[in-house]
């Protein structure tokens, strides 16, 4: 009878969720099983994986160093398994040799394989310790992998004069005694959590008595909050750890997210419903005497992000990890976000957000996992091998520490990663300074490093902000790389294979460093070819771009550049270059074409223009929209449109029904489920339009309208509670909230409501009865720097006195300006509005603006 793991294929196609039947056990020995089988399934796999196992004195391993004159020959004899030789590889890879060939012959089930290694220096091993400390260690390796071990190991460094040591979890000397610690283990974890509501309830007091340290006597809603979410993260864990397995084991295509921003709001209410055990844990806390939306309001907003770009980056990962797809997302973990906005008189100000000052439940910092970011220095130029390469001797070093952020799918095991970036010191720096007795300075090393990663959007209206942003870019893009290259070369030798087995996508431009820094990669580092490279590149990056105005495009001066990253400069000189001399072939010499296409701009101020290199190392550029990609391919991108017209798609702007209905708007969810019949739609969205088919439904009509009118009952409320200003249910809410902007025309709507008062001041009695009241709701903040954008703050709040106290309007018109605008008040507002203003198009200013005086203000 065939065992069977119910566990979704995680695949670059989307719903495929077919069973995967349990492997032969011939490849037990490489393979991690979900924790799904029973106590009686681990056992008969244990008998059967080792009623054929072999001692470690069936294996040998001989030393031969007179058959090279250049490297020491291992020459190793074991019986034949999979995963073997990556076993072996990657012993002598920790170790720091090289293997530079390798020979293999067969002798039955066994084979002998003579590895040819050098040291660090490729030099011959010839010191027998060394050799000794090699051989016990592929020893320990191999003789864990003839135990029928699951054929992960770590090999670390130990401490001073212990050599290597391999670890293997559960490992014992004895099979017998490592079978039962085997048995033992997985017993104890066998299933995964369960969800009934004793259970909840037992794992949130232990989270409160253990995690929290308060008496499970005597918490209060806070602490309830913090107990219930590393109780949900423990549950997400489980899903993420065997996700990761899985993906590791099947080796498919990964994508990964490049974004500086990610708006993910709140995460606990996203994660329940997307677990489908919301009811569950409501019901635990209730027994408890608490209330689980009371507890959930106890959570604040990772500020992560600023708009429209940033809910992007959070609604991809939520659909990513829903579809099933094998995707990962990269940004950096801001200390501090954009800034809380206070008003005071109509004016705003802004005061620090220090989002983590109660600490991050959903997050799991990754302390080893670290990586090396460079800054400043110069380039020499070397020769290798009888070719001249670049080598870049940085002048700064920071490091990059890993946090990890699990995202779960709805209706699926699925849960994909986001990763985020802090910048701590090197070590280098502060060993410099311990061994200088230079504390202070070591103190101005760490500040300095860490403020790399302190706050989203630094003030760049001086030198040192706008270094201080790029730093950030190239920061988060250095490490990012670093980790996905990685992770790549752990499964692949070959970088032909990189286009199919890694997608990058890069959201706006904030991430375009990633195509210069992957071309150093493969060049300086990997030593490929330069037109090979540039293949490589162009087939694993795509590109979304959120800007339709040229003006508002990314541009880096060289200057900047070129003393932040100085190899950097040089590599998107000769991307450019290389651009250039093609595109003439193409277009002739159009001199004014050639150079509105160049990477570089030749100006006032020489610079880079980001969203071009983003275009041309790029196999597709998206937009958000169709009128979007619209404006990109008639005016924006025109000149690339018309040279790579095939490159120019769109995809919707973010959008995830799990957030935006059915965690924002439950009333809504019910009432689609309860006509459509099915929750299906949670997660396919097309099933929406079965209510096409109920528009003349009057019962239909009702019940929307009362869930409406809750809705607006509840932003009512919030409106009173924040400005004190009350407003009638009775009025159509028209709500703008976005990033305060000239171009998203939140003037244009003011003059529009200034206009609308003025008309309904000057009209008599009975055209006032044909009037829909109407409240006009803003918010959004404006850049510290901005001044027209904070001019237009102060100005709708002196509409808004003027309006809301001219009792001669009464309900008919109201102005509110809500403060401090984020996911968590756009959950309460959005499900309120009846009209919603997000057109922002630049263009569109100049057709609106003459046609203000020819708002009707009447219903018509």
């Amino acid at each position: 009878m065939q065992t069977i793991i119910s566990f979704p294929h995680l695949t670059p196609f989307p719903n495929q969720l077919s069973p995967v039947p349990f492997p032969s056990l011939t490849h037990f020995s490489s393979l991690s099983i979900p924790r799904s089988l029973t106590v009686a399934h681990w056992r008969i796999l244990l008998r059967a994986s080792t009623s054929e196992s072999i001692s470690t004195s069936t294996s040998t391993i001989a030393v031969d160093n007179s058959d090279s004159a250049d490297s020491t020959a291992f020459v190793i004899r074991a019986r034949n398994q999979i995963g073997l030789l990556q076993v072996i590889t990657r012993v002598f890879k920790v170790l720091g040799l090289t293997v530079d060939r390798a020979t293999v012959e067969f002798e039955g089930d066994f084979f002998v394989k003579t590895f040819f290694v050098t040291d660090s220096h490729g030099n011959k091993i010839e010191d027998s310790d060394s050799l000794q400390r090699i051989k016990r260690a592929l020893a320990e390796a191999i003789a864990g992998e003839d135990d029928g071990g699951n054929g992960t190991i770590s090999v670390t460094r130990s401490a001073a004069n212990r050599g290597i040591v391999v670890r293997r979890p559960g490992l014992a000397e004895a099979i017998g005694e490592r079978r039962a610690k085997a048995e033992r283990m997985f017993s104890l974890m066998d299933g995964f959590l369960k969800n009934d509501p004793l259970t909840l309830q037992k794992d949130i007091l232990n989270h409160v008595e253990y995690t929290v340290a308060r008496s499970r006597f005597s918490f209060d809603d806070f602490e309830a909050y913090q107990a219930l979410s590393h109780s949900v993260r423990d549950r997400l864990i489980e899903r993420w750890h065997d996700t990761h397995v899985y993906v590791k084991r099947t080796k498919p295509k990964r994508l990964y997210f490049l974004s500086l921003e990610f708006l993910m709001g709140r995460s606990l209410s996203n994660s329940v419903i997307n677990l489908g055990i919301q009811d569950q844990y409501a019901e635990a806390l209730s027994q408890l005497g608490f209330e689980f939306e009371v507890v959930a309001e106890q959570e604040g907003d990772a500020a992560l992000g600023n708009g429209g770009l940033a809910r992007l980056s959070a609604c991809q990962m939520d659909s990513l990890a829903t579809l099933d797809y094998p995707a990962w997302g990269y940004g950096l973990r801001y200390e501090y976000g954009l800034f809380r906005q206070i008003i005071v008189d109509g004016f705003q100000h802004e005061q620090p957000d220090y989002w983590l000052n109660y600490g991050n439940p959903w997050e799991i910092e990754r302390i080893h996992v670290t990586y090396e970011v460079k800054f400043y220095g110069t380039v020499e130029e070397v020769e290798m091998n009888g070719e001249k390469h670049q080598v870049w001797v940085p002048g700064e070093t920071v490091e990059a520490v890993a946090y990890d952020n699990p995202i779960p799918g709805y209706g699926t095991r699925n849960t994909i990663n986001l990763r985020l970036w802090a910048a701590k010191p090197s070590n280098k720096f502060d060993l410099e300074a311990y061994n200088t007795g230079d504390y202070i300075n070591s103190v101005v090393n760490r500040q300095r490093a860490e403020t790399i990663s302190n706050v989203l959007y630094p003030d760049d209206r001086n030198h040192q902000g706008k270094e201080l942003r790029l730093k950030q870019q190239y920061f988060f893009v250095s490490a990012s790389l670093q980790d996905i290259i990685r992770r790549f070369k752990e499964a692949h030798n070959n970088f032909d294979e990189l286009p199919d087995k890694v997608a990058l996508h890069l959201n706006d431009t904030h991430p375009s460093l990633s195509i210069a820094e992957i071309m150093r990669i493969l060049v300086d580092e990997e030593h490929l070819v330069w037109n090979k490279a540039w293949d490589i590149a162009c087939k694993v990056f795509s590109f979304t771009t959120h800007t339709v105005v040229a003006e508002g495009l990314e541009k880096i001066p060289v200057d900047l550049l070129g003393s932040l990253l100085p190899r950097h400069l040089q590599i998107l000189y000769e991307i450019n270059f290389k651009f250039m001399e093609e595109l003439k072939k193409k277009i002739g010499l159009d001199y004014n074409r050639l150079s509105r296409m160049s990477i570089v701009e030749e100006g006032a101020v020489k610079s880079i223009r980001m969203a071009n290199l983003s275009i041309v190392g790029s196999h597709a550029v998206n937009g958000v929209s169709k009128l979007h990609l619209d404006t990109l391919k008639m005016n924006t991108f025109k000149d690339f449109y018309e040279l790579w017209p095939e490159k120019f798609q769109y995809k919707t702007n973010g959008v995830t029904q799990r957030r935006w209905i059915v965690v924002s708007n439950p009333s809504l969810c019910a009432l689609i489920s309860k006509w459509l019949g099915t929750e299906a739609w949670i997660r396919n969205a097309d099933l929406l339009t079965g209510l096409r088919d109920l528009v003349d439904n009057t019962d239909f009509h009702q019940e929307w309208k009362m869930v409406k009118k809750v809705n607006k009952m509840r932003l009512a409320e919030y409106i009173e509670t924040m400005s004190g200003v009350k407003v009638s249910l009775d009025a159509m809410f028209d709500v703008q909230v976005k990033r305060i902007h000239e171009y998203k025309r939140q003037l244009l709507n003011i003059l529009g409501i200034i206009h609308r008062y003025d008309c309904i001041k000057n009209m008599d009695k009975n055209d006032r009865r044909k009037v829909v009241p109407r409240v006009c709701i803003i918010g959004g903040k404006a850049a510290p720097g901005y001044e027209i954008a904070k001019k237009i703050i102060k100005l709708s709040h002196a509409v808004a006195e003027k309006i809301n106290n001219d009792t001669d309007i009464g309900d008919l018109l109201k102005l509110v300006f809500i403060p401090d605008y984020n996911v968590s008040v756009a959950e309460l507002v959005i499900p309120g509005a009846d009209l919603s203003q997000h057109l922002r198009f630049a263009n569109l200013t100049f057709v609106i603006v003459p046609f203000l005086r020819l708002i009707d203000v009447t219903n018509e």
